[in-house]
Parts: C-alpha cells; sequence; structure tokens
C-alpha cells in the first residue's frame, strides 16, 4: 500500500532550522511532483513548495529565500529544509505526492502523508 512518511518536525525558537523529510513507499507507479504543504488553526491548507522529479521547483512567497526543498529520487524521499523559522510559519506540515496511477486511465492522484506539526515559538 502506498504511505508517505514524515518527520522532523517539532518546537523551535523563532530563526531556528528544522529539517522535515518525507519518505514514499509503497505501491506508487510513478511519482511526478512531491512536496510540502500546510495548515495553521484556522487557516486553509496552503502550498510551501514542491519538486518535479526531475528538480524543477516551485517555492511559495512567504517562505522564499528561508526554504529549500530538495529530493533524493533513489530513496523516493523529499525534503524540506526550513531556516529562519518564524512563529507565522506555526502549522501541520503534511507532504504531498503527485503519482500516476496504475489504472485504465492513468490519471494522477493525490497522495497526503499524515502531518508533522511544526512549531515556533520562544
Amino acid at each position: 500500500q502506498a504511505q508517505l512518511v514524515e518527520s522532523g518536525g517539532g518546537l523551535v525558537q523563532p530563526g531556528g532550522s528544522l529539517r522535515l523529510s518525507c519518505v514514499a513507499s509503497g505501491n506508487f507507479f510513478k511519482i511526478n511532483t512531491m512536496g510540502w504543504y500546510r495548515q495553521a488553526p484556522g487557516k486553509q491548507r496552503e502550498l510551501v513548495a514542491h519538486i518535479t522529479i526531475g528538480g524543477s521547483t516551485n517555492v511559495a512567497d512567504s517562505v522564499k529565500g528561508r526554504f529549500t526543498i530538495s529530493r533524493d529520487n533513489a530513496k523516493n524521499t523529499v525534503y524540506l529544509q526550513m531556516n529562519s523559522l518564524e512563529p507565522e510559519d506555526t502549522a501541520v506540515y503534511y507532504c504531498n505526492v503527485k503519482s500516476t496511477r496504475f489504472s485504465l486511465s492513468m490519471t494522477e492522484a493525490d497522495y497526503w502523508g499524515q502531518g508533522t506539526q511544526v512549531t515556533v515559538s520562544s
């Protein structure tokens, strides 16, 4: 069964750093993109960053210059290096994988991790 396992969340002081990891395991037919979303209390889930299997990246304006997304295709792993963290970064961070289904239509489907809490507070 396809599964996304996230790690690296926690409590950090403002200005600190965290590195999130997400490992995709199981029966993924073809992974197209991997990325991170986050959802703060009372707010909608928003895209943080994503990266294609070829290495093209897209990073939200709110985290540009502070967050870096990377991947290891051989390990089916995506990372989010978060530097200069701010209290506004506090949220549940969700790993996201867009993968082609092994189906008649071969459509792209979204897969989600369980979420990992990132709290930035002094």
